[in-house]
């Protein structure tokens, strides 16, 4: 597969140019015989069509009949820790991407990155929910688009979420504990089961299942490429029409 670059576009409207010029004064040259009068036609043939290309692209600029504009979502995944949430928006994201719409992807471990010392009490989670929310709703507001994956595990801050941004559609990656368990190549779990970690969903601490998620994958029924597609056509039926 190959990319046209901004060079080569241009290097062929001009050679197309010359053509269409040559072309008019081989033309004028045939009919009339003067070599000066079929220069000066192509001469005059090539300003006009450059101006008038020019005067005909801005006021279709102007025009906004058959311009659609597509509303920012956000895509929110939700669910267990190790339970495939950023691995399926990973893979969402690129299929977006290819549909050449202003679009984000924000994880919680990068932000957690940017931001660290957050705290994983419910308090603190509920706040830093808050800070998202005021993310996506900044790139919303720019008319940007964003997939975001976080744990996000009490019912109150995803409904925060839901009320500050728009065209919010939450993805809950369903997974039973056992099965995140067995995905834990960080040993998570393990550490949060010995009471290394605190705070932690599904094991010493509650994660509290949406209720009204607009899609549910379940991790331990589908292959993460089924998911993903699932994903893409719903926001290509609702938002990228």
């Amino acid at each position: 597969m190959y990319k046209e670059t901004n060079r080569r576009s241009i290097v062929k409207g001009i050679s197309w140019r010359i053509l269409a010029t040559t072309t008019t004064i081989i033309i004028v040259y045939l009919f009339f015989g003067r070599l000066d009068l079929a220069i000066a036609a192509g001469l005059i043939e090539t300003i006009l069509k450059v101006g008038l290309y020019w005067a005909h692209e801005r006021a279709w600029f102007k025009i906004q009949w058959g311009k659609k504009k597509i509303d920012p979502f956000n895509l929110w995944f939700t669910g267990l820790p190790l339970s495939g949430k950023t691995t399926i928006a990973d893979k969402v994201y690129t299929e977006l991407e290819k549909l050449h719409i202003p679009i984000e992807r924000i994880d919680s471990k990068d932000i957690r990155d940017l931001i660290p010392g957050i705290g994983y009490s419910r308090e603190e989670r509920n706040r830093h929910m808050h800070r998202i929310g005021n993310l996506v709703r900044t790139l919303q507001h720019n008319s940007i688009s964003t997939v975001a994956s976080f744990v996000s595990p009490y019912r109150e801050s995803r409904k925060a979420i839901r009320d500050m941004v728009k065209n919010n559609v939450v993805v809950y990656v369903k997974a039973d504990v056992e099965t995140c368990k067995a995905r834990d190549y960080k040993g998570k779990y393990k550490k949060a089961l010995a009471g290394e970690l605190q705070n932690f969903p599904g094991v010493n601490d509650i994660y509290e299942e949406p209720q009204h998620a607009e899609i549910v994958i379940d991790t331990d029924k589908m292959s993460a490429d089924e998911a993903c597609r699932i994903i893409v056509k719903y926001i290509k039926k609702h938002y990228v029409k």
